[in-house]
């Protein structure tokens, strides 16, 4: 194995992160995954714990297997069950005989094009973890954090014997993440945020993009760009009466057009919290600012 924090990713190769912690990297990237998903193996004497197995695909999956090297899993683990992150739970199961442990079952059907992946319908777990709740093996701990904001059924993980913390989608290095409403929630987000900030986790391991060793300044930084977000919306619903598509487009100059949608939803998510607060309201297709 490769050892470093943040090597040169090589998909399917199970690279050594730390003495507990291994990473491989999964065939999807995307403009939403990255260099793809990352499925994390905790661990390092004869049992460990598989955190997002990610994808249903051949190949990863016997990435996974020889990763594990015939070691016993103790725990199949998901932060959240979009389709980059649980389908392969079900089939690590049927090959391990592991149980899968951790966040609760969440799928919402898409309607339209999604601005991200997908909910996993067949996603269901054996144990669903609360909030403080723990897996162990032979050396290591996985304690649960609820971290709901991205989707309400996202889960980190803290390794308590390093000081790390496994993010999922709620941080990560490369990029914020997407709260799409219904289910993602800004409020919560931005709760979840203020409980990560609170915290001295040493590094996190996202799911996507590099580990991030400057913690609780980087949440600081998510925190302030999401007020910035919600100032501006307020300034330009100041002005005038705006759509979504006229906030994105004015907000988000010369961004990629394959996160245009994913920009709308954000705004969306601000606005709807930004409405129960008492601060805008709908009017047709127009948002107007009332406070």
């Amino acid at each position: 194995m490769a050892s470093d924090t943040n090597p040169a990713t090589t998909v399917g190769m199970a690279q050594a992160l730390e003495p507990l912690v291994a990473r491989v990297l999964a065939g999807n990237p995307s403009a939403f995954t990255f260099e793809g998903t990352q499925t994390y193996i905790v661990g390092a004497g004869t049992d460990v714990a598989i955190i997002d197995p990610g994808p249903d695909d051949a190949a990863h999956l016997d990435a996974l297997v020889a990763a594990i090297n015939g070691r016993t899993v103790a725990a199949i683990c998901c932060t959240h069950t979009h389709r980059d992150h649980s389908p392969a739970a079900a089939p690590l199961r049927r090959l391990t005989g592991a149980p899968v442990i951790g966040c609760a079952p969440l799928a919402i059907p898409s309607i339209g094009p999604r601005s991200d992946a997908p909910f996993d319908p067949d996603y269901a777990p054996d144990r669903v973890l609360g909030d403080g709740e723990q897996v162990t093996g032979e050396g290591w701990t996985l304690t649960a954090l609820a971290t709901p904001g991205h989707t309400s059924n996202h889960l980190c993980y803290a390794l308590p014997e390093t000081g790390a913390l496994f993010t999922g989608d709620h941080v990560m290095g490369w990029s914020t993440t997407v709260v799409s409403p219904p289910d993602g929630d800004m409020a919560d987000y931005m709760a979840s945020m203020e409980i990560l900030h609170a915290r001295e986790d040493r590094i996190y391991y996202p799911a996507h993009g590099p580990a991030v060793e400057n913690t609780r300044q980087l949440v600081r930084g998510m925190i302030g760009h999401r007020r910035q977000r919600e100032r501006q919306i307020a300034k330009r619903l100041g002005e005038a009466p705006q759509t979504i598509p006229s906030l994105v487009a004015t907000m988000y100059a010369g961004l990629d057009s394959r996160l245009i949608g994913a920009a709308g939803q954000s705004v969306l998510a601000h606005l709807i919290d930004m409405e129960r607060k008492g601060r805008v309201r709908q009017d047709g297709l127009d948002w107007v600012l009332t406070a």
